[in-house]
């Protein structure tokens, strides 16, 4: 069975009971996680798990199988390993996970205001960027009053869920030209920043765009001839 994975409906769950069904110094697999694994250029989380007898396992990161449809949590070398059928609580790192968070929600509001499509893009603790399909030189001064003046505004940010022939129906809803959203489950999840941005991610967001805070414009870089790469840094 796949995992659980808990984070997909609720991004603010910091913690969780599961039960290991899988343990090795490889990776360690559950029931159900709170860890977000790494894809759609968001890292994976990272934190501890609580074992029977309160030892913890340090995980520094978390990754997709996608053969298997699991959550692998990686153990940091020489924790102490639980037993298959063990229960376990899963704490992930809430502070930086809830900079990622802030940083991917800033990342679709800059999406919202640059007249391209996306070609890449990546998201680090703190900071961010995204490749946009832009020829033409674009005003950084005005694109960051743009950027501040939407997270200022305070949009409520919720999840919707389409069917994929919904989404086929909508292709204006894809953003990002070189990744596809996920398919194959029948469902197809969407991020809606109100009367600002609605596409398809996976990712984990904050709740309303105010969360986010001040972002900077670090650097505006030309990236072959038709690519422009947008760095943006959270201010606090």
């Amino acid at each position: 069975m796949p995992t659980e994975e808990l984070c997909r409906k609720e991004s603010y769950l910091k913690s969780t009971t599961a039960r290991v069904t899988h343990s090795s110094e490889s990776g360690i697999t559950t029931d159900r996680t709170v860890f977000y694994p790494r894809g759609g250029g968001q890292p994976g989380d990272c934190g501890y798990m609580r074992l029977a007898d309160s030892s913890k396992v340090a995980i520094e990161d978390t990754l997709y199988d996608q053969d298997s449809g699991l959550l692998v949590h990686l153990p940091k070398s020489g924790s102490p390993l639980p037993g298959v059928g063990e229960e376990v609580e899963l704490v992930i790192d809430w502070e930086r996970r809830h900079r990622l968070m802030r940083m991917h929600s800033a990342l679709h509001l800059l999406c919202s205001i640059v007249p391209a499509a996306v070609t890449g893009g990546s998201i680090r603790d703190g900071s961010g960027r995204l490749d946009f399909n832009l020829p033409e030189p674009i005003d950084r001064g005005q694109l960051a009053k743009r950027l501040n003046r939407l997270i200022e505004e305070d949009h409520p940010v919720s999840l919707q869920w389409i069917s994929e022939e919904e989404l086929n129906a909508q292709p204006e809803l894809v953003r990002t030209l070189s990744v596809r959203p996920p398919t194959g489950s029948g469902i197809i999840r969407l991020v809606h920043f109100e009367g600002v941005d609605l596409q398809p991610c996976g990712g984990t967001h904050v709740a309303s765009t105010a969360e986010i805070g001040p972002v900077r414009i670090k650097k505006i870089e030309k990236k072959g001839k038709l690519n422009r790469r947008i760095t943006l840094e959270l201010d606090a």
